[in-house]
């Protein structure tokens, strides 16, 4: 039995949720959102209060039951306070800078990487060894920020390159260490 699909979501003041069919649109102070609902969950909205259902225990059902409510659950939140992830660079000569709309970051190539703010995501880079990626979307969130790391993935030997904030690196202690 599903404990995170059988919770209830309250739509906090602020925030507006409709439902058209398979399809959910939440407003909020920070920009709306819309999602598809998979055929086989229904989803009824009450007083304020939203509820997730799966029509029987099969395997698919089971599995769609807790994710769709989290999704929904992720969009509520997202539209009454942003989500944020936080990269770190680390590395001599490794750095960010914002220049308009574009993430520019130099990372020890032969040219500097250029990355563009897709609509909904907003790059901050208060200095030049940090980059927060801000947005509604959750999941547009983390893929952003995981681009962002794969331009450069940190290098377990020295420590360099780009990582989550709150990610611990193990690091290894070379070929002299034995």
């Amino acid at each position: 039995m599903s404990r995170i699909g059988n919770k209830p979501i309250t739509v906090p003041e602020g925030v507006e949720a409709t439902l058209d069919g398979q399809k959910i649109t939440v407003k909020g102070p920070k920009g709306t959102l819309e999602r598809e609902i998979h055929n086989n969950i229904s989803v009824k909205l009450e007083n304020g209060v939203i509820t997730v259902t799966r029509p029987n225990d099969q395997k698919e059902n089971r599995s769609l039951h807790g994710l769709t409510r989290t999704l929904i659950s992720n969009m509520i939140e997202g539209v009454s306070k942003e989500f944020t992830k936080t990269l770190e660079i680390n590395g001599v000569g490794y750095r960010a800078a914002k220049q308009g709309k574009t993430l520019v970051l130099t990372l020890g190539y032969s040219h500097p990487v250029n990355m563009e703010e897709p609509e909904g995501i907003t790059y901050e880079v208060p200095n030049a060894n940090q980059i927060i990626v801000r947005g509604i979307d959750k999941e547009l969130v983390g893929q952003k920020a995981a681009e962002i790391r794969s331009k450069r993935p940190l290098e377990v030997y020295r420590g360099k390159g780009i990582k989550y904030a709150d990610e611990r690196i193990r690091r290894k202690e070379g070929k002299t260490g034995k």
